[in-house]
């Protein structure tokens, strides 16, 4: 076995351990690593010799010249494979890499136990007004706690954006342990598909008018850009909670700070963010009845060790030959085959 002919590079950090453990095993593989900050005499040769990329820093932890867009993709003209560290790949410009014959990959699923958890616990916080509860306990004397009634989430509605790997389970977790009824909108699941994930297919609309909560599970992209926004919040009942454990972007946070400051909708739970960190100061953080984590959903213990796991033994598979579960640009797979076998000598499955 050649040693060393199949070059792998990420920049900054891999989401375990793990992950270098199983590549660094295989003698024909080298993994390099570059910092933010490397300069151009050490990242531009590991650039023009890598095959593949492991994303795993998160959008706004990566530098820009580090994303995966036309410029970089011309610096690195062997690359045959991206490979995004969980299931979203913000810094990635799908449509680039197609053109250039990239195949990109994703962790979908690997961390999806961690984020359903984190969307189940922020619909009982809000609902049980548990952080408004602390918050004046902090603040005040004397706190009448029954200015502090919550709701029982036993029996109400969840509607469910997007009905894939986290979707699915908070839809398993809503129903099995709260009894709720599941609405769910996914364009690109059929009725019968929905139903057997354990949601009710309805229209966005159908969805946001009905729901007492509404999650946000479906991953960023051209379609769902700007997707929740001053028309949509409208559509909530004033009752309901908004969530979301997706992606930054797919809502508007001035229309939800709007919809909050008139008090349209009862609150939010909020784990991605347009510019992550929010600063301290972000109009969102100002309100008691929003929930707000720094896109820490999938960051368990367990969940890191799954994701750089699976992203290891894909991307070995990948350069092996095989065809990788995970595609995110399946249209790209004569190119890239084509692109393979004039680096590897065969072609791949």
């Amino acid at each position: 076995m050649s040693v060393n002919n199949k070059r792998v590079f990420y920049v900054k950090y891999l989401a375990n351990p793990i992950y270098a453990d199983i590549l660094r095993a295989r003698p024909d593989v080298r993994l390099d690593r570059l910092e933010n900050e490397s300069p151009d005499d050490i990242a531009a040769p590991i650039l023009a010799a890598a095959h593949a990329y492991q994303i795993g820093a998160a959008r706004d932890e990566l530098a820009p010249h580090f994303h995966v867009h036309a410029d970089l993709l011309r610096r690195a003209p062997n690359l045959l494979i991206v490979s995004s560290n969980g299931a979203g790949f913000d810094p990635v410009d799908v449509e680039a890499c197609t053109a250039a014959g990239v195949l990109v990959v994703n962790q979908s699923g690997g961390n999806a136990h961690s984020v359903a958890e984190h969307a189940l616990g922020m619909m009982l916080t809000l609902s049980k007004r548990i952080i408004q509860s602390d918050r004046a306990l902090r603040r005040q004397a004397n706190v009448d706690r029954n200015a502090l009634m919550g709701t029982e989430v036993q029996g109400k509605t969840i509607g469910i954006v997007g009905l894939g790997n986290v979707g699915r389970r908070i839809a398993a977790l809503c129903r099995g342990l709260l009894g709720m009824n599941v609405l769910a909108y996914d364009p690109y699941l059929s009725a019968t598909e929905m139903a057997e994930r354990g949601g009710e297919k309805v229209t966005l609309d159908d969805l946001l008018r009905r729901s007492d909560f509404v999650s946000i599970s479906c991953p960023l992209t051209k379609e769902s850009r700007g997707m929740i926004g001053a028309r949509e919040f409208a559509s909530m009942q004033p009752h309901a909670f908004f969530i979301t454990t997706a992606r930054g972007f797919i809502h508007d946070e001035a229309a939800l700070e709007e919809a909050l400051r008139e008090k349209r909708i009862a609150g939010a739970g909020l784990d991605v963010w347009a510019k992550e960190p929010p600063p301290p100061d972000h109009p969102l953080l100002q309100f008691d009845n929003v929930l707000a984590s720094p896109h820490t959903a999938g960051v368990t213990k367990e969940a890191r060790e799954n994701m750089g796991r699976i992203a290891a033994e894909q991307m070995l598979d990948a350069l092996d030959g095989k065809r990788a579960p995970r595609i995110i640009n399946p249209e790209v797979w004569g190119d890239y085959a084509r692109r393979f076998e004039r680096t590897f000598g065969f072609t791949p499955g």
